[in-house]
């Protein structure tokens, strides 16, 4: 598989604080890289490293293969753009002028590409609107625009919908796709709005304390979070037997608790527990999301 970004034991350090702690990480080349952390866990660090902005303390990073340590990465870095906190604008120049500029500062002499570029993030109407009267997901969709000037195939968002009101979050989540799925950008967003990052992410990261807990695909973490029915009964070894003559899947989570996934005809399932002694105490339906998922994630590491 060819990644536009893997990490291998990178680690920073500002004097006695660890931002990242060894973070290894692999963002498969054409995915949507969901990274998910709490605050302060290390992700604004890691984008800033990336972009050649610090230096980390220990480890290294390779963009499309190209290590961080090798002089030639700024070439793989010409690949990829970011969009780090705040977006990049001029705020007394109008959509337009602020690409120019951009294309001017890479040293691009041709703007004929503009209108396009406009199009694809839904400014091209905004004519000679300057950008401090544009609402926040306009300017963030300009931001992006900005970024996209040269043709990167690699890009970072740093809480992009981060504020926006409703219609700007769709109209954001609807930019991330297209970008992906028509341009063919590799993405790697954060967010703590979880539940829409759920909604367009193919991978997911977690990372907490600098440390990445845990790398998925999109169809595990459904698999994982797939509706299921929690049961606690006086003996699951019992249970367990059972479950198996019935060809039910399901998992013991200790003498007496487990869970039972997919569908399952439950009267005949506590008839046979009674005719085996088995009784049952509690049953109820649980289904996680993205947020309950990450937080039983950490807090399986704290306990």
């Amino acid at each position: 598989m060819e990644y536009a970004l893997q990490t291998k034991s990178l680690e920073k350090q500002y004097k006695k604080y660890h931002a990242l702690r060894g973070v290894t990480m692999n963002v498969p080349k054409g995915s949507i890289y969901g990274f998910v952390e709490k605050n302060g866990a290390g992700k604004t660090t890691l984008f800033r490293q990336v972009c050649g902005l610090q230096e980390p303390t220990a480890g290294e990073y390779f963009i499309y293969g190209k290590s961080s340590h090798d002089r030639d990465i700024i070439k793989s870095r010409r690949r990829m753009a970011a969009v780090v906190e705040t977006p990049s604008i001029y705020r007394e120049m109008t959509a337009e002028e602020n690409l120019k500029e951009q294309y001017r500062v890479l040293g691009l002499s041709y703007f004929d590409d503009i209108p396009d570029l406009l199009k694809m993030v839904g400014l091209e109407d905004t004519g000679k609107k300057k950008a401090k009267n544009f609402s926040l997901g306009m300017r963030q969709r300009l931001g992006i625009a900005v970024a996209l000037a040269g043709n990167p195939d690699f890009l970072m968002l740093d809480e992009p919908i981060n504020g926006l009101d409703p219609e700007g979050i769709i109209e954001m989540r609807e930019l991330i796709r297209k970008l992906n799925h028509e341009q063919g950008i590799t993405i790697l967003i954060s967010s703590h709005i979880l539940d829409e990052l759920a909604r367009v992410a193919t991978h997911f990261g977690f990372i907490d304390k600098g440390i990445i807990v845990q790398e998925i695909t999109a169809a595990k973490l459904e698999h994982e979070c797939r509706k299921r029915i929690y049961i606690m009964v006086t003996d699951t070894a019992i249970l367990g037997r059972t479950l198996d003559e019935m060809g039910v899947e399901y998992k013991i989570l200790s003498q007496t608790e487990a869970q039972i996934f997919g569908e399952t005809e439950i009267t005949a399932l506590v008839l046979k527990l009674a005719e085996r002694n088995c009784r049952v105490k509690t049953l109820s339906e649980q289904e996680e999301n993205l947020e309950s998922y990450f937080m039983n994630l950490v807090g399986a590491r704290q306990s």
